[in-house]
């Protein structure tokens, strides 16, 4: 009997919780808090390394930072704004508030891939001419057919298309994982052939090894809930070291 009772009220908790106006503004306001903090720290990134290597441009690694903060402060300002948002007429523009970070992260991420792919490239003798061209073109893809997606549930808002636009989410988060996965792989394995007696080898090979499992985790996990801020601190923290002033050979500007 007071087992049975036990189960009845923690349902009955849960949902006094959920549906509480005070603990969901609190939960929008720590989460706005953890996001603009992750923004914060890309932001201090990026002018760490401007400071350190102002002769070489947007190099990848610096949009890399940029984007991240961009991404993580328009997510922190949409939590902060939550219940606003959420009153924004036509209602597709609810979708396009909150959507769109989601879209600049797979950007954000892909950058990564595409620096990783061309250091591989390169390290194999093997063309990277290619490489550009096709991020490029996954991004404008990915692009369009979400804004296809925001223009037919703007013609037709019904459900169907919200879990529609929902799967198209998990579908480019499974790409970006396998992209990770692939990628960040060969990298590892090619950096495991080479003699890793000095200190830099080995930490340049672990922190291709914790990116690599940290952003396959997050983006698979991605597919089916919200985890941004979890791989964007983590892979903050792994690459928090500035690059040397003098003789970089994979400091890549963007052209």
């Amino acid at each position: 009997m007071a087992a049975s009772t036990a189960v009845a009220v923690a349902p009955d908790w849960w949902n006094d919780v959920n549906n509480s106006p005070m603990w969901q503004d609190r939960s929008f306001h720590a989460l706005a808090m953890l996001y603009g903090a992750v923004s914060f720290v890309a932001l201090v990134q990026l002018i760490r390394i401007e400071c350190r290597v102002p002769e070489y441009g947007w190099t990848t690694q610096k949009v890399f930072h940029f984007m991240n903060f961009i991404v993580n402060g328009v997510r922190s300002i949409v939590f902060v704004l939550r219940r606003d948002v959420q009153l924004v007429q036509p209602e597709i523009f609810q979708h396009v508030l909150i959507d769109f970070p989601g879209l600049a992260f797979f950007t954000t991420y892909a950058l990564l891939v595409l620096f990783w792919a061309e250091i591989y490239y390169q390290a194999r003798a093997m063309s990277t001419d290619g490489l550009r061209p096709a991020f490029y073109t996954i991004n404008g893809v990915v692009y369009a057919i979400q804004i296809i997606l925001w223009m037919a549930l703007w013609w037709k808002p019904v459900r169907a298309m919200v879990i529609l636009s929902k799967m198209f989410f998990a579908a480019t988060s499974l790409f970006a994982a396998l992209g990770f996965l692939l990628y960040g792989g060969r990298l590892f394995l090619m950096l495991q052939r080479f003699p890793v007696e000095s200190k830099g080898r080995r930490k340049k090979l672990n922190e291709v090894g914790y990116v690599t499992t940290i952003c396959f985790s997050g983006f698979l996990i991605r597919c089916v809930m919200l985890v941004e801020i979890v791989p964007s601190a983590l892979v903050l923290f792994i690459l928090r070291k500035l690059p040397p002033k003098r003789g970089i050979t994979q400091y890549h500007p963007i052209h």
